[in-house]
């Protein structure tokens, strides 16, 4: 066996040939003694001993041996790019993803890790949410991240980036466990977000540079996103999200799941009041999470219901109209007997005063707060 250097060098070629392979590249070093053996090893013989399941896997194998020397040489010019590769091997490997079974055997790194002892949660959800659903991924996300909580998520559209944009705003820390290459911002919207992580805790990839965001990639990461977490939140889900494969394998994982409930009617709330009848946590604010990590915390989340007695009638009349569900300024006007151009000014007001907020086009809907 050689130097632990030279063992990592082996381990990130194997990483790199084989991605998300992780249970295959741990049996190849159980059996053979090192990583760097199993260069020598013809992948017929790791199909014959069942360590790979299927001859096109041996094929790609052996292909692989081809690609050691560029594989070196990639991993001596990482630090240029700002990446570290972290594996089993290091001491800084998240002491948390060594108790799954699966464990990843080797991560990309921008910016830091999870510090261990530092309570983490996952905020997770549907990347077709409701207002409702992002506004409550950012309380969570900033409440939780201002108590001193790490928070963990999948870097996607919706509940995810909703989550982490709280995290940041909270003054907290915030990791991004992503589906492809960690030199890759997937989806191009969340850049701002990709940019700023970084600085503010960390970018994660079992993947390697250059890997495109596939389809497959995603629910195999999302063990990560669990197993890094003390507690996986599902913020909204529908009965075939990816969020519930999450939560499911946080379950696996012996980690508490918390669901937010919301109404029978929306089909983005199917999966986590399926989630609650089957025994998760009843999300009710940030404080549910915090009483179970041991923080003092209070507050609860709401929709906003400030005291109206300022407001004007027109104000009054339009608010007593509004949900958490948008509605359009033409059934707002309707439901309230005013003309669109009385409502639009009333919304306008109460948007100023922070009560609703405008989704896309004129929808608009009441503020979710934490109170």
């Amino acid at each position: 066996m050689g130097s632990i250097e030279q063992e990592k060098e082996y381990l990130y070629w194997l990483c790199r040939s084989l991605p998300a392979f992780a249970v295959t590249i741990r049996q190849i070093q159980e059996t053979y003694g090192s990583f760097q053996q199993a260069y020598y090893i013809e992948g017929m013989e790791l199909l014959r001993r069942g360590i790979i399941k299927n001859r096109k896997t041996a094929e790609i194998f052996e292909q692989a041996k081809r690609s050691l020397d560029a594989a070196r040489e990639e991993y001596s010019g990482l630090d240029r790019q700002g990446i570290r590769f972290v594996t089993p091997l290091d001491p800084e490997y998240p002491e948390r993803l060594r108790h799954i079974y699966d464990y990843p055997m080797g991560l990309w790194i921008k910016g830091s890790l999870p510090p261990v002892e530092k309570p983490t949660v996952a905020v997770i959800g549907a990347r077709s949410c409701t207002v409702y659903g992002e506004q409550a991924a950012g309380i969570m996300g900033r409440e939780l991240a201002a108590a001193g909580v790490a928070v963990i998520s999948g870097l996607a559209l919706g509940v995810d980036g909703a989550g982490h944009r709280g995290a940041l705003s909270g003054g907290g820390e915030t990791w991004g466990v992503l589906g492809c290459g960690i030199n890759i911002c997937y989806p191009k919207q969340n850049y701002p977000l990709f940019r700023e992580m970084v600085k503010q805790g960390g970018l994660i990839s079992e993947y390697p540079p250059g890997e495109p965001p596939r389809p497959q990639n995603f629910p195999v990461r999302n063990r990560i996103i669990s197993g890094l977490a003390d507690a996986v939140l599902v913020i909204e889900a529908n009965e075939k999200s990816g969020s519930l494969i999450t939560a499911q394998l946080g379950l696996e994982q012996g980690k508490e799941i918390f669901a937010l409930p919301g109404r029978v009617t929306d089909s983005a709330s199917r999966g986590c009041n399926q989630l609650i009848q089957a025994g998760a946590a009843l999300l009710t604010g940030p404080g549910d999470v915090l009483e179970f990590l041991g923080i003092l915390h209070e507050k609860k989340l709401i929709l906003r219901e400030k005291s109206v007695k300022g407001l004007a009638k027109n104000e009054k009349m339009v608010y007593s109209c509004l949900d958490s569900a948008p509605k359009h300024v033409e059934e707002i006007a309707v439901l309230s007997g005013m003309c669109v151009g009385e409502c639009m000014s009333a919304l306008l007001d109460l948007e100023l005063g922070g009560l609703v907020v405008k989704t896309a086009g004129q929808y608009y809907a009441r503020r979710v707060s934490c109170d």
